[in-house]
C-alpha cells in the first residue's frame, strides 16, 4: 500500500508530503470500518426510485455531470423524496483511487459535501505538482487533519474494498467507463443533459406510482 502512496504522491515517502496549514473543520478521527466501506447513498431511504452512479473524481465528465445536470435533479426529484442515489467509486487512476478513499475519510454527513468539492475543483488538485498535499488541503476543509488523512492514505482495507467494488462493477455490470448511471436495474445509456434524465424520471415514478 505504501508502494502505491509513494507513486501517487511522486515522492520518496509518503510521510515527506508538506504539512499543510489553514482552516481545520472540526477534525475527526476515521470513521469506523463499516461507514468507511458502506454505501454512499443520497436521498430518503424509502424514495420510490434508485439511481445509482459509477463515477471516478479525476473524471472530466462525472465533473461536467456533478456540476451540471445532478445538482439539478438532486433539487427538483432527490431533495423532495422522490428519487436515491447511490454513488460507487469506479476510481480510473491511482489519483482517483486516494480522492475515493479521502472522502469515504470524511464524517458521513460531509460525504456529499466534500464530492462536489472535488468535482468542482478538479482541475486544481487532480493536476497539481503533489496531488497528496491537493487533497490533504481540501480534506482539511472537511475536518480531516493531516493525521486522519495519513491514516486514511495507508488504509489497506478501505483501498481493497473500492478496488474489489470497481471490478465487481465491471464484471457483473459491465461498467466500461465513467460516468455510467443505471435506473434501478437498467444502464442508461447516451446522452445525460438533466432535460432527458428528467424524462427517464418522470417516467420510472410514474410506474412506481402505478405498482
Amino acid at each position: 500500500m505504501y508502494k502505491y502512496i509513494a507513486k501517487f504522491a511522486g515522492i520518496v515517502g509518503f510521510l515527506l508530503v508538506l504539512p499543510l496549514t489553514g482552516f481545520e473543520a472540526g477534525a475527526q478521527k476515521l470513521p469506523e470500518k463499516s461507514v468507511l466501506e458502506g454505501e454512499r447513498i443520497l436521498g430518503r431511504a424509502d424514495a420510490p426510485v434508485t439511481v445509482t452512479e459509477y463515477a471516478s473524481f479525476t473524471c472530466p465528465s462525472c465533473a461536467a455531470l456533478h456540476t451540471g445536470a445532478l445538482t439539478q435533479i438532486k433539487k427538483e426529484y432527490i431533495d423532495t423524496g422522490r428519487v436515491r442515489l447511490i454513488y460507487r467509486d469506479f476510481p480510473l487512476d491511482q489519483i482517483a483511487e486516494a480522492a475515493s478513499m479521502m472522502a469515504r475519510c470524511a464524517a458521513p454527513s460531509r460525504y456529499f459535501p466534500l464530492v462536489q468539492m472535488l468535482y468542482r475543483s478538479q482541475p486544481k488538485w487532480s493536476q497539481a505538482r503533489n496531488p497528496a498535499a491537493a487533497l490533504a488541503q481540501i480534506g482539511r476543509l472537511a475536518g480531516i487533519s493531516q493525521k486522519t488523512f495519513d491514516a486514511c492514505m495507508s488504509n489497506r482495507a478501505l483501498y481493497e474494498s473500492i478496488i474489489k467494488s470497481r471490478n465487481m462493477a465491471s464484471k457483473t455490470k459491465q461498467v466500461r467507463s465513467t460516468p455510467t448511471l443505471f435506473l434501478g436495474d437498467e444502464m442508461i445509456q447516451g446522452e445525460l443533459t438533466a432535460a432527458r434524465l428528467r424524462v427517464m424520471l418522470d417516467d420510472a415514478l410514474a410506474k412506481a406510482a402505478a405498482r
